[in-house]
């Protein structure tokens, strides 16, 4: 079986797929929408994309892809504690404080801002595809008085030299992973819980529309754990509602929750139910 997943290798993503999938032909694309579309296209059987952080929250180029232009479902989701490094090339482990130039992805930067603030406020911050490509970035250039934030698996792939450890800005930093392309994945992961992740839809005349969505769950006594806004990308104002359900109570409520809300006019879309897979020890 072939699985595709966010690279290059030693990034995040690679990680959780490699645990996941410890004996299947793992297969790296450049972007998210990239291996998304390598599901939908068959050349993998699989996929792995990153789909919301605790720091930085949804990663919304997932969410929207998924969202607007497929139907691939998810079949089920890997949690993986995020420890994030910082590394120069080995001929710069001596002048590393003299560093003028910090690359990793987004999230990376993003979730270590209390560590640069501190240590490099002077530093450009730059944006790469992924925390992987920034560490091999900064290998391949020991010249360059630059840096890399990144996983431990980076240093050892491109033999950095790590100068600073964990310096996330929270210490409980986990990243979720959807595994798209089947309704249901089985996974060598204990698992712990079981979530069902739905998008809907309300007509933009309905009065309370979002109230009346929440109460059909409400009175059922469904639990939600997350509920988050995303543009529909028509027009200025218009949103869906992306919702995760902790799933506790038997299918037939959800069943006839979903359908309620569509009698009222409402639309939705079902990601998938899914079992949830947290990795420790990475």
């Amino acid at each position: 079986m072939k699985v595709g997943f966010l690279g290059p290798e030693a990034s995040f993503t690679h990680t959780a797929t490699k645990t996941a999938f410890p004996n299947e032909e793992l297969i790296s694309y450049h972007s998210i929408p990239a291996c998304i579309k390598g599901v939908e296209f068959g050349e993998v059987d699989l996929g792995v994309v990153p789909i919301e952080n605790t720091i930085e929250g949804s990663v919304n180029t997932t969410v929207d892809y998924l969202f607007h232009q497929t139907t691939i479902p998810v079949g089920a989701e890997i949690v993986l504690p995020i420890y994030q490094q910082l590394m120069v090339a080995k001929e710069n482990k001596k002048t590393w404080q003299t560093i003028e130039k910090i690359l990793s992805h987004p999230q990376a930067l993003a979730q270590s801002q209390e560590f640069i603030r501190t240590h490099f406020p002077m530093a450009q911050l730059e944006a790469t595809p992924s925390t992987a490509y920034a560490a091999n970035f900064v290998a391949s250039h020991p010249e360059q008085k630059i840096a890399a934030i990144a996983p431990k698996l980076s240093a050892e792939k491109y033999t950095l030299e790590i100068v600073g450890k964990d310096i996330q800005d929270v210490a409980i930093n986990q990243t979720r992973f959807w595994v798209i392309g089947a309704e249901k994945v089985d996974l060598p992961i204990q698992s712990t819980d079981k979530k069902s992740t739905i998008a809907l839809t309300m007509p933009n005349n309905m009065p309370g529309a979002l109230h009346k969505a929440l109460s059909v769950f409400s009175w059922r006594e469904i639990d939600l754990s997350k509920i988050e806004s995303r543009p529909l990308k028509t027009t200025l104002g218009e949103y869906f509602f992306l919702i995760d359900i902790n799933v506790q109570k038997p299918q037939k409520l959800l069943d006839n929750a979903i359908e309620e809300i569509r009698l009222m006019g409402g639309s939705v879309k079902i990601f998938g139910n899914y079992k949830i897979h947290p990795i420790n020890g990475v």
